[in-house]
């Protein structure tokens, strides 16, 4: 009686796994299928170059970085 139930069991796991893997299988197929459909009809357009920043901004940004740079060193020295 027991080794029926076993049996059975296994039987019932196995299609379930292949149910499933069934299922897994077919949905990765339309995702692929959709990922093409979407770059067909709506490719993705290239990103716009960014905003030229101005000048004054950048030269103090970088005499500030320095800055921290020259303060960090001096602190290690110590």
């Amino acid at each position: 009686m027991e080794i029926h139930l076993v049996g059975e069991s296994i039987k019932f796991m196995i299609l379930g796994m292949l149910i499933v893997f069934t299922f897994l299988i077919i949905l990765v197929e339309l995702m692929k299928l959709q990922a093409k459909i979407i770059n067909k009809y709506f490719p993705e357009k290239e990103p716009a170059a960014p905003a030229p920043t101005p000048t004054q901004d950048s030269d103090e940004e970088s005499r500030r970085t320095a800055a921290i740079i020259a303060a960090v060193t001096e602190f290690r020295k110590k």
